[in-house]
C-alpha cells in the first residue's frame, strides 16, 4: 500500500475516524485506537506507510 497522510477527525471510545488529506469528506477510515500511536487526539496528523502509523510533526 502506498504512503498516505491522514487527520484524526473524531474519536469514539476505542475507535478513531481518519480522513485522508487527498479525499473529500465522507470517505473516512474507521480504525481501532490500538493500531494508532498512543498520543493522538482530534486534529492529529498521521502518516501511514508500511502498515505503520506515525505522528507527523
Amino acid at each position: 500500500m502506498e504512503p498516505k497522510d491522514y487527520t484524526v477527525i473524531r474519536i469514539e471510545g476505542e475507535y478513531a475516524y481518519l480522513r485522508a488529506d487527498d479525499v473529500a469528506a465522507g470517505d473516512d477510515l474507521f480504525i481501532a485506537m490500538a493500531l494508532l500511536p498512543a498520543d493522538i487526539d482530534v486534529g492529529t496528523r498521521l502518516h501511514y506507510e508500511m502498515f505503520c502509523y506515525t505522528v507527523m510533526e
